[in-house]
């Protein structure tokens, strides 16, 4: 039987007016050139030409001047090189400095796609029937690079979406490098990128506690290259030592920001392609404490690496890599709540076919076993998840992405076992939705797929994207669902 799934009349499109400001950086030598061209000019003239960039950028970001002596300082080695003081530069010439070296980059002018739903942390001032919620995007901008923006809404108890006005002050976050890591899930994880040189790494790591910071690895690397006559894989080794290191990070927004102006923008060297299709879920521990937790990947231009992000307030976010065998390939969902007192996580290490896998650590991810398998013609080519499963009262309900003849990405559902989430109870025969003459033009032709829907009186709430350039949301009455799959 066809499921009944209704549409909503709600688009999310791309909208190029949402502009962030980053440090434009053109090169030690041309950087040389401008400075010393700015630094020609009088007291004045500086003035003149900072009034006139403040008056055009103003009201088009918030604290531009500070973010323009932000990126002044981010030429400390130029100046240092040039014989500059910066103590001597007045912070007229700083701020104007720093503007010419920002640029306006819009985070959303290709695609805005890929969404997620979650409940918000904040459930205050809303009506009987209603639940406000968080939705989280991949927007894409110039050069194809991803970051995750999102939005909020109110559900009414009819289902109906009413998303809030988004901000237009978009802000990245302070990237702090601070963090504790183990040396023993680093150590781990380095050789599961970079299987060479154990010996030189030993020596490395031996002059490290069991736990270090950014800047103590930084300090034995430096020293370890010193000491050492590296050959080429050496170097190698310890540039990918803090390329690893880079991927453990925090950020942290302002508290007067707006949700819809949180942008988290590629932050690591890992991700300076893109960070993509974030999986938002609720995950409540065995103690009842909330963690809102993303899988997302992080991807360079040649290596994929599966990431956790995880907060309590959607203000502060940690980020760590997710490590083990079965970390790789793009879809990793993780369960909202431990099954049998271990964390549980859907993926597809072999890009065909759905497993599952379970874990005392939830970076820590060494063995899967196979859940599903195409089965149908329409997912012929291969299956997925379509976010983390969502707890029912019959079951895990999963939904699903499958490929099929003229690379046709649909949505399907499969229920399984509550204590046993390997056993899948019922699987739709039919795709639950099909892109539709609206939803199949676009960058990627003929694909919807969403990244993480919740349950909201009686219905299956689905954020989807379509062919990778907008997203739109839907509904399906959940005991019909369930009563299929249950068939």
């Amino acid at each position: 039987m066809q499921i009944k799934v209704n549409r909503k009349n709600i688009f999310f499109s791309p909208d190029s007016s949402r502009v962030i400001a980053r440090f434009n950086y053109s090169g030690d030598e041309k950087s040389k050139e401008i400075i010393l061209k700015i630094l020609e000019l009088s007291e004045e003239q500086a003035k003149e030409e900072l009034i006139k960039i403040l008056r055009g950028y103003s009201k088009r970001h918030r604290n531009i001047s500070i973010i323009f002596e932000h990126h002044f300082y981010k030429l400390s080695h130029i100046l240092k090189e040039l014989k500059i003081n910066t103590n001597d530069i007045s912070n007229v010439f700083k701020t104007l400095i720093g503007s010419y070296f920002t640029k306006e980059y819009s985070i959303e002018s290709a695609a805005f796609f890929n969404p997620s739903m979650v409940e918000d942390p904040d459930q205050s001032m809303v009506q009987k029937g209603e639940k406000r919620v968080i939705l989280s995007f991949r927007a894409t901008g110039e050069g194809h690079i991803s970051s995750i923006v999102f939005r909020s809404g109110i559900l009414d108890e009819n289902c109906n979406l009413k998303i809030k006005e988004p901000g237009k002050m978009l802000n990245e976050a302070k990237n702090i490098k601070r963090h504790a890591y183990n040396k023993d899930h680093f150590f781990s994880k380095l050789f599961e990128l970079h299987k060479d040189d154990q010996d030189i790494a030993s020596k490395l790591f031996s002059k490290l506690p069991d736990h270090f910071s950014y800047g103590e690895l930084e300090r034995v690397v430096k020293k370890t290259k010193k000491e050492l006559n590296l050959c080429l894989s050496g170097e190698i080794l310890c540039d990918e030592i803090m390329w690893l290191a880079s991927s453990h990070y925090e950020i942290i927004f302002s508290l007067d920001t707006d949700i819809s102006e949180r942008v988290i923008f590629p932050v690591s060297e890992n991700e300076k392609n893109g960070i993509e299709d974030a999986r938002f879920v609720k995950f409540i521990d065995d103690n009842g404490e909330i963690t809102y937790c993303a899988t997302y990947t992080a991807y360079d231009g040649i290596t994929i690496l599966p990431k956790l992000m995880t907060t309590k307030n959607f203000y502060h976010f940690t980020i760590t890599p997710i490590n083990g065998e079965v970390a790789r390939n793009k879809g990793m969902a993780l369960f909202p709540r431990k099954i049998n007192g271990q964390y549980a996580m859907l993926c597809r290490i072999d890009g065909i076919n759905n497993y599952i896998s379970f874990s005392n650590d939830l970076n820590r991810w060494n063995e899967a076993k196979l859940l599903q398998k195409p089965k149908y013609p329409w997912e012929f080519v291969q299956v997925g998840n379509c976010g983390s499963p969502i707890e029912t009262k019959d079951g895990w309900l999963v939904i699903t992405h499958a490929v099929g003849q003229m690379r046709e990405y649909v949505m399907g559902a499969s229920l399984f076992e509550f204590d046993h989430p390997e056993i899948e109870i019922g699987r739709l025969k039919m795709p639950l939705m099909i892109p539709n003459e609206v939803e199949r033009e676009g960058y990627v032709p003929n694909v919807i797929y969403s990244c993480g829907s919740i349950i909201h009186n009686g219905n299956l709430c689905i954020p989807y994207a379509m062919s990778d350039r907008a997203s739109s949301f839907a509904t399906v009455n959940l005991e019909e669902l369930l009563s299929e799959l249950k068939r």
